[in-house]
């Protein structure tokens, strides 16, 4: 299985938000999405990601003002992403590795998708109960 099928399923959407919107209100609209992360976007180019744990990290070290500054300044600036060809194993690995839950795709130097450890996760899952499904007809079968 590759990005671009989980994608084909979950949808291409992705949630954004600019460079200066303030950390409260990308907050809300996680919070409103009930999702992760958000891409932080100038027009069409990636300037970074924002996701719950920077949030978190940023709220630590510098208490509740960190909510009024721009999310340019918490953001994570080095963005790890995958492209529609990648295969489910390997961005599983990457995520591992990074010890990160998002991933943009990337197709042609534009954001096409966001993939989560979630959506791994709910694919794994459908893909271990077909197989197991394909068992139970091939016994009942024999």
């Amino acid at each position: 299985m590759t990005v671009r099928a989980i994608l084909d399923i979950k949808g291409h959407q992705v949630e954004s938000v600019e460079p200066q919107t303030t950390l409260a209100d990308a907050a809300k609209l996680l919070a409103d999405r009930k999702i992760g992360a958000v891409l932080v976007m100038s027009g069409s180019r990636m300037e970074g990601i924002l996701s719950e744990r920077d949030i978190v990290r940023s709220l630590g070290e510098r208490g509740a003002a960190v909510l009024t500054e721009p999310v340019s300044g918490v953001m994570t600036r080095r963005v790890v992403s995958c492209r529609p060809a990648d295969t489910v194993a390997s961005i599983m690995e990457t995520m591992t590795t990074g010890k990160f839950r998002h991933l943009p795709v990337i197709d042609g130097g534009l954001v096409v998708g966001l993939i989560s450890i979630g959506d791994v996760v709910k694919w794994r899952v459908q893909e271990y109960e077909a197989e197991q499904e394909a068992l139970r007809q091939y016994i009942k079968t024999a």
